[in-house]
């Protein structure tokens, strides 16, 4: 198994943390990240959409920037392509986040490592649908 799908960091991100960052989500109710961000509000989770437009996506007021949000952040959700995605995971390290998330598809080696050097657990190319329908 891979270091990134650690099915403990996975139990860690999705039932020990509350507020989730989903970076590139939008008010498009076609993109996976819409519906993502839906699901992990039914389970509980506050999402803040991360978005250079800053909408106010499934009742939650959304930010430019993971440090433009003024509060805790627990995990970092990253909908974005691999070549994009990790200077998000180097941010979530930089804002203090407790967790980084990369959505099936989304992989940067070189950012697990360094997100991992940093003592922030990160889990990448999975989707937590997936993983709370694996834990039942």
């Amino acid at each position: 198994m891979a270091d990134w799908l650690d099915p403990e960091t996975i139990r860690f991100l999705l039932d020990d943390t509350e507020t989730w960052a989903v970076v590139g989500l939008s008010g498009n109710p076609s993109r996976t990240a819409f519906r993502i961000a839906a699901l992990l509000q039914r389970k509980g989770k506050r999402i803040v959409p991360i978005h250079p437009n800053a909408p106010v996506v499934h009742g939650e007021q959304g930010y430019a920037t993971l440090a433009d949000v003024p509060f805790p952040i627990d995990v970092v959700d990253v909908f974005r392509r691999s070549e994009f995605a990790g200077a998000f995971a180097d941010q979530a390290v930089k804002i203090g986040a407790r967790g980084v998330w990369f959505q099936l598809g989304v992989v940067d080696h070189a950012a697990f490592r360094r997100t991992a050097d940093a003592g922030v657990p990160m889990v990448m190319d999975t989707c937590p649908a997936i993983e709370w329908d694996r834990q039942r």
